[in-house]
């Protein structure tokens, strides 16, 4: 296992993808073709794992365990690796924060758990324990991930602060809030604290105007496709150079606008699709519950690939 490389919350860090054979298992030799690609963009400061984008909800604890071995065997020695924590109990986060510090990951994303939605928004002291009992666990660098409020499983700006003040592992937060008045108010509230707390943005829909409100970086899964543009956006907008970057916009929007259709469920199936229909993975496959796109709906994303600008890396091969 290679050293542990140090994370520094800013910047472009794309969510991979966990490609599957046609019985459902994991594909190993894909997926690590898949991290070498991902991984050799110029400019990267992390990659993330064990996540949404890798159908971590529908993966054992030893397949999540896997996961990670595979992704620092493969890359581990060029950027530092996030790994997801997806549990709906604090034990089990726990868990499976202890498994990802003894595998050598170098930071954690944390998501919240399913039974926040039945109203802890309402009880803050549930949020603030969830990741108090994490941080027992392991002293590892937490990025917070910030849902909609609307779904229950967001956390109000004040929660957001208790947490930080209470729990000094966090260092960031993953927002997704889908809300312009918040996320600004978060990333004016989080990254001027004494102890700075940097926003990542995973806006994916409307990138360029989260960007420009001042996030320190940002964490998708669309990364998995066009890390290169994310990479470029975020360069041209630090930089100041916004004529480049509403340019970069147009093509990251022709991604944006097949990947984010409705339904919202199905945006990293359509990623696969969009790499198979690239050359870099040989099937789409996904695991039940998620349903693959149907044949329309492909040709509609190689479609958007070709309007991106976006070349096949060599025979275009068809969507499983």
């Amino acid at each position: 296992m290679p050293k542990r490389m140090t994370f520094v919350p800013e910047g472009v860090i794309p969510a991979v993808l966990l490609p599957f054979l046609e019985d459902l298992s994991i594909d190993e030799g894909a997926y690590r073709q898949h991290l070498r690609y991902v991984a050799s963009t110029t400019g990267l400061t992390a990659l993330a794992t064990n996540a949404h984008s890798s159908e971590v909800a529908s993966c054992t604890f030893e397949e999540q365990v896997r996961v990670l071995e595979l992704t620092l065997d493969e890359v581990g020695d060029q950027l530092p690796i996030v790994n997801g924590i997806y549990a709906d109990g604090s034990l089990e986060a726990a868990r499976l924060a202890r498994m990802a510090d003894v595998g050598g990951a170098s930071a954690l994303l944390v998501f919240p758990p399913n039974p926040f939605s039945l109203g802890a928004q309402s009880r803050p002291e549930m949020a603030i324990k969830h990741f108090e009992v994490i941080a027992e666990a392991t002293d590892l660098p937490i990025i917070v991930f910030q849902y909609p409020l609307a779904s229950g499983q967001g956390y109000p700006l004040e929660t957001l602060l208790q947490i930080c003040d209470v729990v000094p592992s966090v260092c960031a937060i993953k927002d997704w809030c889908n809300n312009v008045q918040q996320h600004e108010r978060q990333i004016q509230a989080l990254q001027s604290l004494a102890r700075p707390v940097n926003v990542l943005t995973t806006h994916s829909s409307w990138l360029l105007s989260s960007l420009v409100l001042g996030c320190k970086g940002l964490l998708s899964g669309s990364g998995s496709v066009i890390a290169d543009l994310q990479v470029a956006l975020f360069n041209a907008i630090r930089e100041g150079r916004l004529d480049i970057a509403k340019d970069l916009n147009e093509r990251i929007r022709a991604t944006a606008d097949v990947f984010y259709a409705d339904p919202f469920v199905d945006m990293h199936n359509r990623m696969k699709v969009a790499l198979v229909a690239l050359g870099r993975i040989p099937s789409g496959a996904v695991r039940p519950p998620l349903v693959p796109p149907d044949s329309a709906e492909k040709v509609r994303i190689a479609d958007a690939m070709t309007l991106a600008g976006i070349a096949p890396e060599g025979a275009i091969l068809e969507a499983a």
